[in-house]
């Protein structure tokens, strides 16, 4: 009786949205009070190296528009994700919280029955009560079952995948290392060419809470997900009321999957035309914003976390961050580690006439600070009895101050340690580390989890490649040290004393989305091409 009555309560929220998202240019009355409130879009790209940008790496050719968007808005040459891996880094994006303080530490997986604890309030909870219309199209990765989907989190809609679309198999494998076969279609055969590939269970496509393709089709999904989102745009543009659009790509996240076939001699290799295939998308976006009101609409571009090295040539560029002290003893130093490469990430400001054009800002900043800069710009407030790690960055943007944070912290996220713990921060220019690992890299190493205390120190305006370490003897390394020990101390003392989450990380089979269980890896077939047809649908 729970289990049907939780999916009635799942099919009227689908509708109410649906009603929300379409008739809202009928709320006369909100019109008058929002109208006035600036438009945010936030681009988030999946595994995007800080030297795939052109305007970031000389060497980059493949991102021309990126490329405008920095020469007409603000490019941030030290911005950090929050985490260095997927859901932690996007928990921490919509909560302004390092997951320590949101409890979301790891990665779910397709069989999660949790997701970012309930008790946090999301950036679209807060701007739909102050007006918004809400959208997320793109991965999601935050809890797919129940309560957990974006449906309930504040977004009036949903068009996307529930997590990274290597966590289901498809028809259209796409370039992967290692390969992973297609989708089975006469049998439900459970063998793969790696572990890491899924064969059980085929990735779905949500619009709303109806799965409307499983598997997807990746060839157009980048071409669908820019559809929507310009459909987003302009009805929530003809409505009058401010609009907040989260699109969280699936560039540069393997597998790579092409929407043209590659020709024989101009081809540059699945990495780089898939690059330009992101940046093509981010183009079409910039476009439709340019002609809907560019001079009330803040857009802001920046990734997930750093390269996913084990990739090899299907991975991105982290440009001087190199990690080179990890690197020579073994491992990756990109996505999953605390190291440069694996949260420092692109990052774009664009706003005609409030942002400043052709800006390059060194100011420290993190994915964390979009939160309470959005809820600032739309003058709402943050949620209550509740602390945050980003702040308000509003002045930076608009060029009235080049002062970002003095301290940043950066959780564990996979390489070493207890995930989610704080071992490696950022003090000014230095960058200390008391735990050290790396991730598995393109020739099968792995370093090992090494302890430091003292920690090891780098001065990262002298030594940016993260190479040689402070000598513990040194002047410079005595003098720098106990600000270090007093940042992490109170910051480990703030958090503490803070209302704090945990996530579930329970697992269980029958949280895993499932368009129609009678067919071999949930297969959609015919009967679900129209979200209409639910019947044979089962809802998350």
């Amino acid at each position: 009786m729970e289990i049907l009555f939780l999916k009635m309560l799942l099919l009227l929220a689908g509708c109410l949205g649906w009603l929300f998202y379409h008739l809202s240019d009928l709320c006369v009355g909100e019109k008058r009070s929002v109208q006035n409130k600036p438009n945010f879009i936030v681009i988030l790209a999946d595994d995007v190296g800080w030297g795939d940008l052109g305007a970031n790496w000389a060497e980059t050719k493949d991102t021309p528009n990126l490329d405008q968007m920095a020469a007409e808005g603000m490019r941030f040459v030290d911005f950090h994700s929050a985490a260095s891996t997927c859901s932690p880094s996007r928990a921490s994006l919509l909560t302004g919280r390092l997951g320590i303080r949101n409890g979301v530490t790891h990665n779910f997986a397709v069989t999660s029955v949790g997701g970012l604890p309930l008790n946090e309030t999301t950036l679209a909870e807060v701007l739909k009560e102050a007006g918004y219309i809400t959208g997320v199209i793109g991965k999601w990765h935050l809890g797919h079952s129940g309560l957990y989907h974006p449906s309930f989190r504040g977004f009036d809609y949903y068009f996307g995948i529930p997590y990274s679309h290597d966590m289901g198999c498809t028809d259209t494998p796409g370039y992967n290392l290692p390969p992973c076969p297609a989708c089975p279609r006469h049998s439900a055969t459970t063998s793969s060419q790696g572990r890491d590939c899924y064969t059980k269970v085929a990735l779905p496509l949500f619009e709303n809470i109806t799965i409307i393709q499983q598997p997807v089709n990746l060839t157009g999904l980048a071409a669908e997900y820019a559809e929507k989102a310009t459909q987003f745009i302009q009805r929530a543009s003809e409505s009058g009321r401010p609009f907040f659009l989260y699109l969280a790509l699936a560039h540069m996240h393997v597998p790579l999957v092409l929407a043209q076939p590659p020709s024989s001699s101009s081809f540059p290799g699945p990495y780089r035309a898939s690059l330009r295939e992101m940046d093509a998308l981010v183009g079409r976006i910039k476009d439709k914003v340019d002609g809907c009101g560019k001079e009330n609409t803040f857009l802001w571009f920046t990734g997930d976390n750093g390269p996913w090295a084990q990739k090899c040539e299907l991975a991105g560029n982290v440009g001087p961050f190199s990690g080179a002290w990890q690197r020579q003893r073994g491992g990756s130093a990109a996505k999953q580690t605390t190291w440069e490469g694996g949260h420092r990430v692109p990052a774009l400001a664009y706003w005609p006439g409030r942002i400043p054009a052709n800006v390059s800002s060194v100011a420290l900043l993190s994915t964390t600070d979009i939160f309470p800069t959005l809820v600032s710009l739309a003058k709402a407030s943050v949620p209550p009895n509740r602390r945050f790690d980003g702040s308000d960055v509003s002045e930076i943007l608009f060029g009235q101050s080049h002062q970002g944070h003095k301290t940043l912290f950066h959780p564990n996220s996979g390489a070493a340690g207890k995930d989610g713990e704080i071992k490696a921060l950022r003090l000014a220019q230095y960058k200390a580390f008391y735990t050290t690992g790396g991730a598995k890299a393109c020739d099968g190493s792995i370093g090992l989890e090494e302890h430091h205390q003292p920690p090891l120190i780098f001065n990262l305006d002298h030594d940016i490649q993260e190479q040689v370490p402070l000598d513990m003897k040194a002047g410079e390394y005595q003098a720098v040290l106990p600000a270090i020990t007093r940042a992490l101390t109170d910051f480990l003392q703030d958090i503490a004393s803070d209302n704090v989450s945990t996530a579930d990380y329970a697992h269980d089979p029958a949280a895993t989305p499932c368009c129609n269980p009678q067919h071999i890896v949930c297969r959609c077939q015919a009967c679900c091409s129209s979200p209409a047809m639910v019947d044979c649908n089962r809802e998350p």
